[in-house]
């Protein structure tokens, strides 16, 4: 598949403070790439794109606001001339029983993962087809397969790469690509927030292999890099979720059977949490949560 030179190419990532975003930001901007990153930690934001190499920039936007997100697209379109790559990163995640979890911070995981990442290409779009762009859209293995203890990210992750697929049907014509990436769990923030719970951490342990590994954050950007300049289709972070892709008709049943023997053995200890509410975790769920003035 042709590779396309990032040098000089404006490319948007949301979610830029940290984690994937971040990383994803420092691996583009030294391939040569302008980098207009978007987020709520504008502090955070600052700091990242003042420490690149390039022409960089950032916005402090919410990414399920339709009405910021179309000026913050109008900005970046005046500030760098055009968009010819966004990468839909934001996200936030909440774990635990969806009966004990915080209603709130449950809607609040499919607003920012899959509305949010519709209101972005909404805004973008006309940018990306004006320079017959690409849009990458950050998925999960959660897109792939269900798990207990993760219905609210796991809904929003099978929403997006759904989206995704529709829109590139829609778009292709027009010269846009539209991609899909699958992340493992990857050792950023929010996986280290989600490790804190004590059952969430139990319920990734029990997973099968190689679904209950933590990943290294580098070699996974290193691959969504090599994805962006191929301009692909699907994007695999780890290699194995390739694989996953072939049987994941099959993960339903297993899951079915497998998943509730195990909610059942966790019933004692999550009876002991006395119903506790299950806010969103990691540093970039407290930072959407301070902004909401949850916090």
């Amino acid at each position: 598949m042709t590779r396309h030179d990032l040098d000089g190419q404006v490319v948007v990532v949301t979610g830029g403070a940290r984690g994937v975003g971040e990383l994803l930001a420092r691996r583009l901007a030294a391939r040569g790439a302008r980098l207009a990153l978007v987020g709520l930690e504008p502090d955070e934001l600052k700091k990242v794109a003042g420490s690149l190499p390039g022409d960089a920039a950032h916005w402090h936007a919410d990414v399920t606001d339709h009405v910021a997100m179309t000026e913050v697209a109008r900005e970046v379109g005046e500030r760098f001339g055009k968009v010819d790559v966004v990468v839909a990163n934001a996200g936030v995640a909440q774990g635990g029983p969806f009966t004990d979890t915080d209603p709130d911070a449950w809607r609040r995981v499919i607003e920012v993962n899959l509305i949010g990442s519709a209101v972005t290409a909404r805004a973008f779009l006309p940018l990306l087809t004006a320079s017959r762009g690409y849009l990458l859209q950050v998925a999960s293995l959660a897109a792939i397969t269900a798990a207990p203890m993760m219905t609210a990210y796991c809904a929003s992750k099978s929403g997006v790469e759904a989206f995704a697929h529709g829109l590139r049907a829609e778009v292709g014509h027009k010269g846009v690509r539209v991609g899909v990436c699958y992340l493992s769990w990857t050792d950023t923030d929010m996986v280290r927030g989600a490790d804190r719970d004590e059952v969430l951490r139990d319920v990734r342990r029990r997973l099968p292999w190689p679904a209950n590994r933590t990943y290294p954050l580098g070699p996974a950007v290193d691959r969504i890099v090599a994805g962006v300049e191929r301009r692909s289709h699907h994007v695999y972070a780890q290699g194995w979720l390739r694989g996953m892709q072939a049987v994941r008709g099959y993960l339903p049943p297993l899951l079915g059977l497998v998943g509730q023997r195990e909610v059942a053995r966790m019933e004692p200890r999550l009876a002991a949490a006395g119903g506790a509410r299950r806010g969103l975790v990691g540093a970039g769920g407290e930072a959407d949560e301070r902004e909401r003035g949850r916090l």
